[in-house]
């Protein structure tokens, strides 16, 4: 029997996390055949080299896509857009994939999601139906317009797209593949995961795992380009007035990437904090075991708000990057003030843990994505139910 040919598109870290699961469960499946096309910042070792981390999990990468242009602004966000565009067809084109499968909100998910469309390849989308403000939500939206089959993560999302037109036949609520990572027993920090990240990335002192830490992760929001500068500083000064340690993760390759960048290097150089870490990138595991052995999650990454939720860890959510998205009571919404930043902050670190919450899944997203792809039946024709 001819397998079905999955190419999965990952262009980020986050994609990674969220579709790892589904990949391993892919690739056993004897009726599919994976396919990983790799581009944007998953690719570039200054955002942590993923695409070595994905070579270590045994993964075979069957194409690398160069798109990112230079300057991370606007106008380059939208020239890569264009660019991704052009390159993801090529790609199709030469492994012929049955289905491509996109990830959540990112503007190379649409142009992934573009490219085959117009190639009338099914399209596979993950994550759609959430609501979160800003251009992520435009993305994410118009790639489920575009998609044939759908693998939403909560039911409220399951509700939304369906509300949006698409065939309830064709929408199946999995819950989110990162959640799949999770195991309990083994989220402790070992020996082995100490000695790696102890020194790892820059910064005055190293961290001692032995002593609480909080993690700092504050992507760059495009719709508010012109205040990102501004944003930033506030979200330092309350960090740089908290007595634990900080593990600051570098933030995604968005327009306004280089300006919180540029403003966390004179932060670093001018003040030099010994509480402060900045790192760049961890595998999905390690990632977990980070975040759930630390005191608070402060920024705007929906890791504090899926994987936050369902490992009950105290989150503060900065800014409207996530303001819409549904989330667990671990969670608490503040604006860009230095002092409101802190006052919550300093409030989760005393509430030490939530109960667990199982809003985006129980943790067999990936399984029940592949059984579903290798049994549905492939129907290019969209039949829209309003």
């Amino acid at each position: 029997m001819k397998k079905r040919k999955i190419c999965v598109v990952i262009n980020n870290r986050a994609n990674y996390a969220r579709i790892k699961s589904a990949l391993i469960s892919i690739k056993k499946n004897k009726k599919l055949e994976l396919q990983i096309v790799l581009g944007s910042s998953a690719i570039l070792d200054r955002y942590g080299s993923v695409s070595e981390i994905i070579k270590k999990d045994g993964f075979k990468i069957n194409r690398t896509v160069y798109t990112l242009v230079e300057g991370e602004n606007l106008l380059t966000m939208s020239k890569s857009t264009g660019i991704s565009i052009m390159e993801f067809s090529t790609v199709f084109s030469e492994l012929r994939p049955d289905m491509v499968i996109v990830i959540a909100d990112r503007y190379e998910t649409l142009a992934a999601a573009i490219a085959a469309s117009y190639m009338n390849i099914i399209l596979v989308h993950t994550q759609g139906g959430e609501t979160t403000g800003s251009i992520d939500e435009s993305v994410r939206h118009a790639t489920t317009k575009l998609a044939h089959i759908h693998f939403p993560a909560s039911l409220n999302s399951k509700k939304n797209i369906i509300r949006m037109g698409e065939n309830p036949e064709k929408v199946f609520l999995v819950g989110c593949p990162s959640l799949d990572l999770i195991q309990k027993d083994k989220l402790s920090l070992d020996k082995k995961f100490k000695n790696r990240y102890a020194n790892y990335g820059v910064g005055e002192s190293e961290i001692d795992f032995e002593k609480p830490y909080i993690v700092v992760l504050q992507h760059p929001v495009t719709t508010e380009y012109k205040q990102i500068k501004r944003n930033i500083n506030e979200t330092i000064r309350a960090i740089n007035k908290i007595d634990l340690q900080v593990i600051w993760l570098w933030p995604n390759v968005d327009a306004g990437s280089d300006i919180v960048s540029k403003r966390i290097r004179i932060f670093r150089e001018e003040k030099k904090p010994l509480h402060i870490r900045w790192q760049k990138n961890y595998n999905p595991e390690d990632y977990l075991k980070l975040i759930y052995n630390s005191s608070c999650l402060v920024g705007n990454s929906s890791s504090a708000i899926r994987e936050g939720a369902f490992l009950g860890i105290p989150a503060v959510n900065i800014g409207n990057r996530q303001i819409t998205r549904e989330h667990g009571n671990n969670v608490i919404n503040v604006n860009y003030d230095s002092n409101k930043i802190l006052y919550a902050t300093k409030k989760q670190i005393k509430q030490k843990i939530f109960p667990k919450n199982n809003l985006f899944g129980n943790g067999n997203a990936g399984e029940k994505i592949s059984k579903i792809l290798s049994n549905i039946k492939l129907d290019i024709i969209k039949k829209s139910k309003y």
